[in-house]
């Protein structure tokens, strides 16, 4: 083998090793907002079914008294933590964030007002609704403080991004999407946890006031850990 076939054949080798650790990296960013959509299907196929009962078609699931005619804010709620969940999933894939910013900024924009949908429209109904059968005062405090603090967290996001502050405007928008998705999560927290420590008014609330910190929880590690700050360090440099 000549000189120049083995300089070709190195070439090649190294444009391959340096393209499959992006093709992998891009493959890796579809996961996570896979499996955040995949996390909200119960509740978000719950409210579908309900709607669908409520416009008057065949009764999927238990009736609810508490909901008679087409309330406009439990059809708010249920649709705009539909459109919040997926356009928000979709945010944290890196690819279209780099290559389709204006994309990224008008879904983001609609995700914001959507979500604000959410957390007003969860407000009125913890207000203003007869409280869900077999749950109690304590559950009524966490819905009324969470919705607050999504909404909250969803105008400190917009009023970041409009100081140009991109680190912090990722932050506060986590955080609204991880109090967002809490009823992803309280399906989990709900159910091992009453089958584990048994059922009752006070452990039920308990055990969805988790599905909430537990998003929290993870929201803030990932806001926090070096490997992110440095990412949106890159973004800002770019």
């Amino acid at each position: 083998m000549t000189a120049e076939a083995t300089t070709s054949m190195r070439r090649r080798r190294s444009r391959n090793a340096v393209a499959r650790p992006a093709g992998q990296h891009q493959a890796r960013g579809w996961p996570v907002p896979a499996g955040l959509v995949a996390l909200s299907a119960i509740p978000l196929t719950a409210g579908t079914f309900r709607l669908i009962q409520l416009a008057g078609g065949p009764d999927v699931m238990p009736a609810d008294h508490r909901f008679t005619g087409f309330p406009a804010a439990l059809v708010m709620h249920i649709t705009g933590a539909a459109v919040f969940v997926v356009l928000g999933a979709l945010q944290f894939v890196p690819r279209i964030r780099r290559r389709h910013r204006a994309w990224h900024r008008r879904a983001g924009r609609v995700a914001a007002v959507t979500g604000l949908a959410v957390a007003a429209s969860a407000l009125w109904l913890t207000l203003f609704y007869e409280a869900q059968p077999g749950t109690g005062d304590l559950l009524y405090v966490f819905r009324l403080v969470f919705s607050a603090a999504m909404a909250a967290c969803l105008l400190l996001g917009f009023a970041a991004i409009r100081r140009r502050d991109i680190a912090t405007h990722r932050a506060w928008m986590i955080r609204a999407y991880a109090i967002g998705l809490g009823a992803g999560t309280q399906a989990f927290t709900k159910g091992v946890g009453g089958a584990v420590f048994g059922a009752g008014e006070l452990r039920g609330d308990l055990f969805k006031a988790a599905g909430w910190v537990i998003n929290l929880a993870i929201a803030e590690w990932a806001v926090r850990r070096p490997a992110y700050r440095g990412r949106v360090r890159a973004a800002v440099q770019s």
